[in-house]
């Protein structure tokens, strides 16, 4: 499948050298640094959707957890491959709100990251994407989701996705948070024309 045609993905592949070089400036210290403490300790079967240049996944992969990472743009997918060539990480050409090639895994997983993902969904597709996710997710098991507020950069598609909407939604999936918090964007880009983030964390409870 053409990356053109999976909604959400626009501008990535064109932009791909550029983004592979500024999200691997960050590590994934400073990113999670606030929430880092609810993320797995002990080994866990790890799904990160929307894995970019790979930077999350190699770290969870780093601290031996069994990791499948998830990314419909071919050139961000090759590019994390070529950063981060770990024989132990499952890449798959996979997306939201389907997760087609995750869901035939028929796996179960103990954490879940959606990075800087949410916002490229419209309500139709959120709501199916929770869903989807929810059923990946094992008892238990949790989920992070970041929602970037702000500017839409050129040739991008993105959604205005509230903290509370996304709260309210999973609720619905029994998906119970632990985590809200808003803070500035760390990139000194997207700080100079006011992009904001807000960190979840759930917990699927019975």
């Amino acid at each position: 499948m053409k990356n053109d045609f999976i909604s959400g993905t626009e501008g990535y592949a064109d932009q791909a050298p550029f983004l592979l070089e500024q999200y691997e400036s960050l590590s994934f210290e400073e990113s999670y640094r606030a929430v880092i403490d609810y993320f797995p300790k002990k080994r866990s079967k790890i799904l990160d959707i929307g894995s970019g240049t790979g930077r999350d996944a190699a770290w969870f992969d780093e601290r031996r957890h069994d990791v499948t990472a998830a990314e419909p743009t071919k050139e961000l997918r090759e590019g994390a491959i070529r950063l981060h060539p770990s024989p132990t990480i499952r890449w798959l050409n996979d997306s939201l709100p389907g997760l087609t090639s995750v869901r035939n895994l028929k796996e179960k997983f103990d954490f879940i990251m959606i990075n800087a993902v949410w916002m490229h969904l419209d309500e139709g597709q959120r709501e199916a994407a929770m869903g989807a996710v929810t059923a990946l997710l094992a008892q238990g098991g949790r989920l992070f989701v970041s929602l970037r507020h702000g500017p839409v950069p050129r040739g991008r598609r993105m959604f205005a996705v509230s903290a509370e909407e996304t709260i309210a939604l999973a609720s619905q999936h029994k998906l119970v948070p632990l985590y809200n918090e808003r803070s500035e964007s760390i990139l000194p880009n997207n700080k100079a024309t006011g992009v904001w983030w807000t960190k979840l964390i759930f917990e699927r409870q019975s």
